[in-house]
């Protein structure tokens, strides 16, 4: 099983999915890291990006996902996963893909967004991001959660939600 926190930029994915996996001693990767130097120079010039610029970003995080259910490892991710195919994508990693989308009013996320500092992604993008944000339909095995919500609330739901799939945790039991 595999959990992809996401969310638009300012939602607290990358908090929450980081402290969820610390807590539950499975490996996470945050998405962002996984950008190449060009789609970080677009964004940090406030440059939205095209589906042809996320194209190998997401081809990159599918293969992590890959590798990790090779080991049959369960894994916790931080990614915007913005749009139904974005998410497609990342399904290819692996059979079983959860999405866990943090969402919230666009005021609440402009504010965390002006109060952030040390990242790429300037506030101006938030529009464009709320623009793109195609949320789970049907079909898509995930769940929605408020953030107006404290982090640390946030990151016991998520705990709860992952510890509660049968199979997502490893047995810790000896």
């Amino acid at each position: 099983m595999h959990f992809v926190v996401m969310g638009v930029s300012g939602s607290g994915k990358s908090t929450v999915a980081r402290q969820a996996a610390e807590r539950l001693g499975l490996p996470f990767s945050e998405a962002d890291g996984f950008h190449p130097a060009e789609n970080i120079a677009k964004m940090s010039a406030g440059v939205p990006l095209t589906d042809e610029d996320r194209r190998p970003w997401l081809a990159a995080l599918a293969d992590w996902i890959a590798e990790h259910e090779r080991r049959a490892e369960p894994t916790v991710m931080a990614c915007s996963a913005l749009r139904r195919r974005y998410r497609d994508v990342l399904r290819t990693g692996a059979p079983d893909v959860r999405f866990i989308h943090l969402h919230g009013s666009r005021e609440v996320l402009a504010r965390r967004l002006a109060d952030r500092s040390g990242h790429f992604m300037p506030p101006a993008l938030l529009d464009s991001q709320l623009a793109t944000l195609e949320p789970l339909e049907g079909g898509e095995d995930g769940v929605t959660l408020d953030i107006s919500s404290a982090a640390e609330v946030l990151v016991e739901r998520v705990v709860g939600i992952i510890g509660a799939r049968p199979g997502s945790v490893p047995d810790s039991s000896g």
